[in-house]
């Protein structure tokens, strides 16, 4: 039978620190039940610690290495480092895990615990669900070495240096950024180091925001959930465009000299055409998910490639890719995965690669984006107590009945909860922006009845 996943959501583990599942105890139990399942030989196995810049990133970063450590395996900490450069450290020390500590775009008070695979990819469903069964199995307990067999911990004080030289090398080596004014918004989160010194070596000028973390202003009013702090910016110095990049650093948002926000669905089209025309988009082939704008598919259509989708999930997307043989791919939200250089989504990354497309093709950033037209779209969130399968409440499925046959064949519905919060995420597209806000807004109030 195969084993079904309670805690892990679409990106790890994830809540209100500490409080269930995001307590010191589970923190010690996941750590302990990673490192059962990679030690495979009677030497010493290792597993890399990192986290972004909350205030609880502590409590669960020493919970999860004393729960690695009982089980006979070393840990390497990094302490604050992106997300990506966490996979990449893990890859390049020949470690046999990766965890990540952090809850990428939510607020401080939250937290949350994923897990790689020793070559830097996410572990699939099936590995988390083993995981998890693992945390309350008393064969683990049972295995528990004693005296030098006990894990010991080692901070890696190089990590950041590493992954900027990593980075700086994606970049093409007969260009540079000099004479290009930046904005960078980190969000106060694991960023703040990195892509200010990536950047600035790299000869950008850069005004920075979010670069000053205290533990609790992560993400706060910040960084690319507030992309219209970036924007205000950029025109306010003038500069040539903005970055902003979430919590953990795996997605990027980016505007224009104009003020204009460029969203991962356009990063992605921009890209696309620019690997096309250098004939190295791999089976001309982007893989999006669900959520991707259907502009996008018109776009690529137009390029003669087409848009592969997946469900939600930066994960999805890169399993996707890997079966496929695939080398670009990504979400609406701004993670964008380049296999030809990495195995996650890469915040700064991506901005570096959408940076030499402007250089190559001497185009500032609005007139690229003008590749890709979005069509109509909006996005509600509305907050619930239980995600209740709406399949089984006959109300709910009336109401998402009637929404369809509205839209018709002009439009598209996706009704989903989200896998990081307690919230249901309705997406309602089309032709007529009118007729979608219409639609969204009664599909809205009917299920928030039938919710909250």
């Amino acid at each position: 039978m195969t084993e079904t996943r309670r805690l892990f959501g679409t990106d790890g583990v994830r809540g209100v620190a500490n409080i269930y599942p995001m307590t010191g105890e589970v923190a010690l139990q996941l750590g302990r039940a990673l490192a059962y399942v990679i030690k495979t030989s009677p030497g010493k196995d290792s597993i890399v610690v990192g986290k972004d810049t909350r205030l609880s990133g502590y409590l669960l970063e020493y919970a999860i290495t004393a729960g690695i450590c009982s089980m006979g395996v070393d840990v390497f900490l990094l302490g604050p480092l992106p997300t990506p450069g966490i996979a990449f450290i893990t890859s390049s020390m020949r470690a046999d895990a990766g965890v990540v500590i952090s809850a990428s775009h939510n607020p401080y008070q939250d937290n949350g615990i994923k897990f790689f695979s020793g070559d830097g990819f996410k572990l699939p469903d099936e590995i988390e669900a083993h995981i998890e069964k693992l945390m309350t199995d008393p064969g683990v307990e049972e295995a528990r070495p004693t005296a030098t067999d006990i894990g010991q911990a080692f901070r890696i004080d190089d990590a950041r240096g590493r992954y900027i030289s990593f980075l700086k090398s994606t970049f093409p080596k007969d260009l540079d950024l000099d004479g290009l004014k930046i904005v960078v918004d980190c969000a106060h989160g694991a960023t703040y180091k990195v892509a200010p010194e990536v950047l600035e070596e790299l000869g950008a000028d850069l005004i920075t925001v979010g670069v000053r973390p205290n533990g609790k202003n992560i993400n706060y009013k910040c960084g690319s959930t507030y992309p219209e702090v970036t924007a205000k910016l950029v025109q306010r110095h003038r500069a040539d465009l903005g970055l902003a990049f979430d919590g953990d650093g795996d997605r990027v948002i980016m505007v224009d000299h104009q003020g204009q926000v460029v969203d991962g669905d356009h990063i992605m089209a921009i890209c696309a055409q620019n690997l096309l025309s250098r004939g190295k988009l791999r089976r001309k082939t982007v893989v999006g998910t669900v959520m991707s704008n259907l502009g996008l598919e018109v776009a690529l259509k137009d390029l003669g490639c087409r848009l592969l989708r997946t469900t939600v999930g930066d994960r999805y997307v890169v399993e996707a890719m890997l079966r496929g043989g695939y080398n670009l791919g990504g979400e609406q939200s701004g993670h964008l995965v380049f296999l030809d250089h990495t195995t996650t989504g890469d915040g700064i990354l991506t901005a570096l690669q959408l940076l030499a497309v402007m250089l190559r093709e001497n185009q500032p950033l609005a007139e690229l984006s003008r590749v890709m037209q979005d069509f109509p779209q909006i996005l509600i969130n509305l907050r619930v107590k239980e995600r209740r399968d709406l399949q089984t409440l006959p109300e709910a499925r009336q109401a998402l009945q009637a929404a369809e046959k509205r839209l018709g064949a002009r439009g598209r519905l996706l009704v989903r909860y989200s896998g990081t919060e307690p919230l249901l995420r309705i997406m309602v597209e089309g032709d007529n922006d009118q007729e979608i806000q219409r639609v969204g807004q009664d599909l809205a109030q009917s299920l928030e009845k039938l919710l909250s």
